[in-house]
């Protein structure tokens, strides 16, 4: 497993700009908060893995900054050889996954990009919850995706991930 230094190094040497290392460094922190909460309900959660994915999560963004940007990260990462966990995290981060049927939509090569382990789900939910370098509420969060005018589906998952993970 890299460490959090390593996971920085690796965003600069793959030519990301200074906010979206920002932006990683911030969704760690928030998704970092997450995990601790969630472990202190007694439930099990590997925080290395989010702490490191969450500021791997938007290194596709060296390559571009639209919805492929996630596929792009995971190619990096795999490129890297990095654990198949963090892979997982960069892939399916985006909102609160996208289904198949969004994907073909969206262009993208027909599979779920939906986070599956709960390392994946915090990512997700933090980097929700989190605009540039902005912590923001799960209100703000939806009424900003209602506003891009996204369906209720990926809406409605996204206040799913923030009935199973958020923080109350």
């Amino acid at each position: 497993m890299i460490s959090p230094s390593d996971a920085l190094e690796l965003l600069e040497e793959a030519g990301c700009a200074a906010n979206v290392i920002r932006h990683c460094q911030v969704v760690s922190k928030k998704a970092v908060e997450i995990a601790a909460a969630y472990r202190g309900s007694g439930k099990d959660v590997d925080l290395g893995i989010v702490e490191v994915g969450a500021l791997l999560h938007d290194i596709g963004r060296c390559r571009t900054h639209g919805i492929r940007h996630a596929l792009e990260g995971a190619s990096i990462a795999e490129d890297l050889d990095l654990d198949p966990r963090l892979i997982r995290i960069i892939r399916n981060h985006i909102g609160a996954g996208i289904t198949c049927q969004e994907a073909s939509l969206l262009g993208l090569p027909e599979d779920d990009y939906l986070p599956v382990s709960i390392e994946e789900k915090i990512v997700s939910h933090a980097d929700n919850l989190v605009m540039g370098e902005e912590t923001v509420t799960i209100s703000r969060c939806i009424q900003r995706m209602k506003d891009r005018g996204m369906s209720e589906d990926a809406i409605a998952r996204v206040q799913d991930l923030e009935d199973e993970v958020g923080i109350y």
